[in-house]
């Protein structure tokens, strides 16, 4: 399988946000990528009130044109993350979407871990004006490819890869806004850890530069194989990246260091107190 990362510069425009999105995935397309996955919150990044004013229902116009366009490029998309209005909830939910080949939606994740810290001295606090989702969620591609679904901070809970590959997630997708400095210091390292523990191919697609409001995203979109060798890193612009994912890579790693079989899970939980 070819699978592609598109990274982008997102702004408060969600107009030009959904005509580069559009280019790059049928770039990645014409280079023959089968699943392109989109960065977190493609559609809209900005000031709070620019980002509460773009948020917009499953049937909304950015997920109408990811199924269109899957359908037309015969791909699986993955349309990286959006502000969805939840009906009946009054906080958004940050929600990425798998769209098959066919156009149907597959699966609808939404981001278990909010980002609720302080990095390079700016507090962000995601909980404010976003509610977690609580179903840890595999996808099937449209050629039985199991891919695990999460998004940007949900890299830092190791637990939650464990939990995917359990349901015998083979890629995992992370799309991410991660931070200027979280990038530069912690980006490669989570993203080879996540697909060295897991044995997976990971597809990372990450948010590039300053966006309205101040807030600066690091870029290096990444494509890592199973034994976390970097198959493709983008270079700080809006670009798409391609890989070629070998499943009996996979198989094999999984064959001569068989970690996942070695488990014990019978003694990693919590001692109760006599």
């Amino acid at each position: 399988m070819r699978a592609a990362a598109v990274q982008l510069n997102s702004t408060e425009d969600v107009e030009a946000n959904l005509a580069k999105a559009d280019r790059l995935v049928r770039q990645a397309a014409q280079l023959g990528a089968e699943l392109v996955v989109l960065p977190e919150k493609w559609t809209v990044l900005g000031t709070s009130e620019q980002m509460d004013a773009a948020a917009e229902p499953l049937d909304g116009r950015s997920i109408t044109w990811a199924r269109d366009t899957a359908a037309e490029l015969g791909i699986d998309l993955l349309a990286g993350s959006i502000l969805e209005e939840v009906p009946g909830q009054a906080k958004h939910a940050n929600t990425s979407v798998h769209v098959g080949p066919d156009g149907e939606i597959k699966a609808v994740y939404r981001k278990l871990h909010m980002f609720d810290v302080e990095v390079d001295g700016v507090t962000y606090a995601e909980s404010s004006t976003e509610e977690a989702g609580d179903e840890v969620l595999v996808t099937s591609l449209g050629d039985g490819t199991r891919l695990g679904m999460s998004i940007c901070y949900d890299i830092r809970f190791p637990e939650l890869y464990r939990a995917l590959v359990a349901q015998e997630a083979e890629v995992l997708a992370i799309p991410a806004a991660f931070t200027l400095a979280t990038t530069r210091d912690h980006w490669e390292v989570l993203v080879r850890a996540r697909a060295i523990e897991n044995q997976c191919f990971v597809v990372a697609p990450n948010q590039f530069g300053t966006h309205p409001g101040g807030n600066r995203s690091g870029g290096r979109s990444l494509i890592v194989d199973p034994w976390g060798l970097v198959l493709a890193c983008a270079p700080d612009l809006e670009t798409v990246i391609v890989a070629e994912l070998d499943f009996q890579n996979l198989r094999d790693i999984r064959r001569r260091l068989p970690a996942l079989t070695h488990r014990r899970p019978e003694i990693y939980r919590p001692h109760q107190p006599a």
